[in-house]
């Protein structure tokens, strides 16, 4: 498995899959031509079907300024290796002297024919859930040990900025307010649901404030803020809404908190390795239910579970958002995606108290399903995975441009 470098990406929302990895892509290939005057880009399949909502021509526009770009849209086209695929020529007298065809595969990652474009980073000899987990119990140990056992001492500077951005993020969508961009017209909910769970007293007040963290990030994201993926753009306000109750509500240290960043990473690694987080591929549940298993196991940690209480936790978090699918209205990462981050965020934290109420027995594994949600992602239709084209999507029709 990869180091949580590459899971954890700082970056600018509104998606991982439709910003950023193309935006590096573009970034990549106008820098391999620095003489080149006019590039074309064409898009295809789900990049294309809700990248204008996602901002993908803005961002591939803004890598390759002040040089000229044209960008084709085909939606229903799919290229063969992934639904999030991308073509760039390099144009003499329009005529293409060079071209590449890669993919974005979730989480801000690229592939193209040679494999994984950073694959270089594998730092984990493990790659399962159980074999993991049987590494822990023999060594007496914790899932974040193992973390700093594979990736070294180093890697709690890195996760302790990106911490820090969690939080950051969290305070600037608690204080904005007014109306997000695009044809939507949603308007911000993070600040006056912290207002009320600052005036609301008891457990109603207690999970006012884990809704509030998540919306939040998630109104950040679609603002096109400064987010972190977790494990991607559109799943970015779970795993730093359930870690900043822990810390406002519970008084739990960084510390511990950012252990706890180690082994949610952890477990998004697993799901990325042996499964997907891309929503094109294999719908929602591969983000947001990536994202509350890696929320449910963390909180499962941080309050003092065993490490079979954890790896319950985090499979119960992400069996529960199994068949979830990708559904954004009109392409932008707001209906239902925004909500879904806050009711997401409180399932990751009951699943993590669950788990503490049991032995940490139970039947089905973590791997178990990540294999189910494969297979279920598989046997998804496509127009529920990501094109806007069915689910909630259907409701408005979403803005799609064609070659």
């Amino acid at each position: 498995m990869q180091s949580l470098r590459e899971l954890y990406k700082i970056g600018y929302g509104p998606s991982s899959s439709h910003t950023i990895a193309p935006g590096r892509a573009a970034k990549m290939f106008s820098t391999k031509h620095p003489d080149i005057k006019k590039f074309r880009v064409t898009l295809y399949g789900s990049l294309a079907a809700t990248g204008v909502g996602h901002g993908t021509d803005k961002v591939i526009e803004t890598m390759i300024n002040p040089r000229e770009v044209e960008i084709i849209w085909k939606p229903e086209v799919e290229l063969p290796l992934h639904p999030n695929g991308l073509i760039f020529e390099a144009l003499e007298n329009d005529k293409a002297v060079d071209s590449w065809e890669v993919y974005s595969v979730g989480g801000g990652d690229l592939r193209d024919n040679t494999g994984l474009l950073n694959d270089a980073s594998k730092v984990y000899d493990l790659n399962t859930m159980d074999d993991i987990l049987a590494w822990c119990i023999e060594e007496g140990r914790s899932f974040w040990e193992y973390v700093e056992f594979c990736e070294g001492k180093e890697i709690w500077d890195f996760l302790a900025n990106v911490w820090s951005i969690m939080k950051e993020s969290i305070v600037r969508g608690l204080e904005e307010e007014g109306v997000l961009p695009g044809t939507l017209r949603i308007a911000r909910k993070a600040s006056s649901y912290y207002i009320r769970s600052k005036t609301t007293t008891g457990s109603t007040g207690n999970i006012g404030l884990l809704f509030a963290a998540a919306l939040a990030v998630a109104e950040e994201n679609a603002a096109c803020g400064k987010i972190v993926t977790a494990p991607t753009c559109g799943a970015s306000g779970v795993v730093p809404a359930v870690l900043y109750f822990l810390t406002e509500d519970q008084g739990f240290s960084d510390k511990r908190i950012i252990r706890g960043l180690a082994t949610a990473g952890l477990i998004g690694n697993i799901v990325k390795t042996n499964g997907s987080i891309s929503g094109a591929e294999v719908g929602c549940q591969g983000e947001l239910g990536t994202a509350c298993a890696m929320a449910a196991g963390a909180a499962a940690q941080i309050m003092g579970g065993t490490p079979k209480q954890i790896e319950y936790a985090a499979e119960m978090g992400f069996e529960h958002n199994l068949g979830l699918t990708c559904d954004p209205v009109e392409g932008y990462v707001q209906i239902p995606c925004i909500e879904r981050n806050a009711f997401i965020s409180q399932k990751a934290r009951d699943c993590a108290v669950y788990s503490l109420f049991s032995d940490g027995s139970h039947k089905i594994s973590f791997d178990q399903v990540v294999e189910t949600m494969m297979q279920t992602g598989k046997d998804l239709q496509s127009k529920y995975r990501e094109t806007s084209l069915g689910g909630l999507a259907r409701i408005v029709r979403p803005i799609i441009k064609k070659a």
